[in-house]
């Protein structure tokens, strides 16, 4: 039996988690975990996922109770602490939460010089297969395309461009030889003048109730090829956390990701 944690227990990610839990086989929910001053805090965390009493209460301390495998998606600076947490008391972690800057994702990278960890912006098992077909495309088309990522989200995402659509664009110019650090456009307003050559374009939407849409256009004279992804139930990204949850059970030390959990590539390897 894998005992997990949840970081992040009365967010969307956090109660899609302990409800896709309770249909898998050989893990539960051992301890779920929110901010201090919740006001969820001491609540039942299968009451706050409508799946009923799991006789598990919300709590704001992640050393309360003992745990296997964390699921982590809260905030980047939430994040960090619990992985140093992770690194010192021996326990595997999967991380989705976005907005993680170049320092964050340094700690994260030395806890896993301690500890399995598997990172990814996107747990879907359709994003990740998404992203191997962008690579394909990227390396395909070469520069003959204009590239453009267009992701849509719900109105109560704070950040932007979305890590699914940065590793989206992360994934195309790697393909290419470049760094999306180099090529990625990430605002347009005013005079901009023409296109840069060889530069990847970002654009944001954020409205409603969108799970989560991701678009990239390669686009070229004559013809455009578009390779999307539409996430209508939160519960996909769930099932992928939990798969991934899973898979980290006896692995050794190191920064993995959905590829590696899903057999697309051989061995630790960074995000970014």
């Amino acid at each position: 039996m894998i005992d997990l944690a949840v970081a992040g227990a009365a967010g969307r990610m956090g109660r899609a988690i302990v409800a896709a839990c309770q249909r898998e086989s050989g893990m539960r929910i051992a301890h779920a975990i929110e901010r201090s001053g919740s006001d969820v805090i001491g609540v039942d965390a299968g009451q706050l996922a409508q799946v009923g009493a799991i006789k598990v209460p919300v709590s704001d301390d992640i050393a309360a109770a003992a745990f296997d495998v964390l699921i982590e998606f809260s905030n980047p600076a939430a994040t960090v602490d619990h992985a140093r947490f992770c690194a010192e008391n021996g326990r595997a972690m999967v991380i989705g939460t976005t907005g993680l800057d170049n320092d964050d994702r340094a700690a994260i990278e030395s806890v896993a010089g301690a500890v399995p960890v598997v990172f990814a912006p996107n747990m879907s098992i359709g994003v990740n297969l998404t992203l191997k077909l962008l690579e394909i495309a990227a390396r395909t088309l070469g520069d003959s395309v204009d590239i453009e990522v267009v992701e849509a989200h719900h109105r109560h995402k704070v950040d932007a461009p979305s890590g699914t659509a940065l590793a989206m664009g992360a994934a195309v110019a790697g393909a290419q030889g470049k760094s999306l650090d180099d090529v990625g456009v990430f605002a347009r307003h005013g005079h901009t003048g023409a296109r840069p050559a060889g530069s990847i374009g970002f654009a944001t939407v954020r409205g409603g109730d969108i799970v989560g849409e991701h678009t990239v256009m390669f686009i070229g004279e004559g013809e455009r090829v578009e390779i999307a992804h539409k996430a209508t139930d939160r519960g996909i990204f769930a099932t992928g956390a939990l798969r991934a949850a899973r898979w980290l059970a006896g692995q050794p030390a190191g920064l993995y990701d959905m590829h590696d959990v899903l057999g697309l590539s051989q061995g630790p390897s960074a995000l970014f």
